[in-house]
Parts: structure tokens; sequence; C-alpha cells
């Protein structure tokens, strides 16, 4: 059995999008660190991220971009071809969430959260898959939620992520051809600005996770770099949870607490 350590094998150029705060900045500092290009993407200014990139000794090019729109993202497309000859990774991080039930949901957020959540990585695969097929395949990671595996109270953005996790498996089977891989992310409660406000919730929501904590960015970022990574070779049109044990052993994780040790 050798000793040799193995090299981990990440995409030369990666692009992220809503990279301008939360888990996408996190993504992107994580693959800059690791000697990727990273295009750091957001309707927010990006550029501040790719600043710390390469200050940091790394490689980063900034862009605006709104998902929402399929003209921005052909640009970027173009922008990236021109620029760096090549793109092996996409990673559609950029999300908007609003916890409203459903009679509380108007047309208009409806049709804004669908917009981002489900249109955006839509737009995103469209027109970045031509340009990884040429460079040889890719991974392409889509960051779903649990909200796209449970019955979530909010439609919008149940419906959005539950969405996300079928496009991700329809897009899986599309591009195997050409060497695309594309898996689905499902973070729980994660420590980021989406639960800005919502202390109460989360209190609520921490006593259905085993774990008894949220997550952190960086956990979530961990799972990212290894669906970029040559370590998920085998692995397409896959759902990967982490969630600290919510999804699975959450409702009796409640009812057995509740219970207070009474099991009989």
């Amino acid at each position: 059995m050798s000793d040799a350590v193995e090299t981990v094998r990440y995409p030369d150029v990666v692009l992220v999008t809503g990279a301008a705060n939360g888990m996408g900045r996190e993504h992107a500092r994580a693959l800059g660190e690791r000697g990727v290009h990273v295009c750091v993407a957001d309707l927010a200014d990006a550029g501040p991220v790719a600043e710390e990139i390469v200050a940091a000794g790394g490689k980063a090019t900034a862009y605006r971009l709104d998902v929402t729109d399929p003209a921005q993202w052909t640009d970027v497309a173009g922008r990236i071809r021109a620029e760096h000859g090549e793109l092996g990774g996409l990673v559609n991080n950029a999300g908007i969430s609003r916890r409203l039930e459903f009679l509380d949901t108007t047309a208009a957020v409806w049709d804004q959260v669908l917009a981002v959540n489900l249109s955006g990585p839509f737009h995103g695969m469209h027109a970045m898959a031509p340009l990884m097929r040429e460079s040889g395949g890719g991974s392409i990671v889509n960051i779903s939620s649990v909200s796209g595996q449970i019955g979530y109270f909010s439609p919008a953005y149940s419906a959005s992520k539950w969405g996300l996790t079928g496009l991700s498996k329809s897009a899986a089977g599309n591009f195997a051809r050409w060497g695309i891989r594309v898996n689905s992310v499902h973070p729980g409660l994660v420590d980021t600005g989406l639960l800005g406000g919502a202390d109460s919730f989360v209190a609520s929501a921490l006593d259905s996770v085993p774990f008894g904590r949220m997550g952190t960015p960086r956990e979530i970022t961990d799972v990212v770099l290894f669906l970029l990574s040559g370590r998920s070779s085998y692995l397409t049109g896959s759902e990967v949870t982490a969630d600290g044990g919510l999804v699975s052993n959450g409702l009796y994780h409640r009812i057995v607490a509740g219970a207070g040790g009474d099991l009989g």
C-alpha cells in the first residue's frame, strides 16, 4: 500500500454566484486558497471579495451578475471564455429566502423567489454548460436546501428548492455525456445573513436538530469543495444533505426529548 498522499484536484477556473457575502464568499475564499482562479459574481459588489482573494495570494475576477437575467449570464460566459479560455466549475449559490406562510405569500414574492432560486440556476447552467463542455467537462454544484427535501411552511422557498433538486438531476442526466457532473447540496440551518432577525425561529428549529446547533458556512464549503474536486468523480445527480441530522432524525429527536425519557 502506497504511503503517498493523494493530491486533490480542483478545476482551474470556477464561477461562484452570490459570492459577495455569506456562504458564497466562504466558497470563493476557500477555492482561492487552493489555487483556483475564482470568478466571483453577484448583484452586489463582489470586488472586495476578489481583492481579498488576490491579497491572500490567490487569483480572482469579479463580475456583476443578476442571476435572473439570461442576457447577463450570456455576457459573463462570453467574458470568462475571452479572459480565461475555460470553465471547470460552477457553484449556483445565489439565493433568497422569504419566511412567509402560504396565504401571506403574494404573487410578487412567489415570482421573485422562483426567479432567483430556480430560474437563476437554470439560466446559469444553460449559459455555462457549453463552455464547460469545451473545457473538457467539470462539476456544477447547486445550493439547494433541506426545504427541498421536506414539507416546509414557506411555499415559495420550498417550491424553489424542490425545483432545484429536480433541475439538478435533469441536468446531471443531460450533461453526463460531456463529463459534466451536477449535484445538489442541502444545508439545514446555517449561520448566515439569511437567518438575520429570526432568533425565535432559529431557537425553535434547533430543537429538531440532533446536533443541537447551526452549521457554519465553512462546513457547507467543505461539501462544495468535495463535489468540485476529483474525489467526487463518480458522483452526479446526487443530493448531499448537511443539516446536523434534521431531515433524517429531526422528528423523533424532538418527540423523544419531549417525552422526557418516558418511552414506554
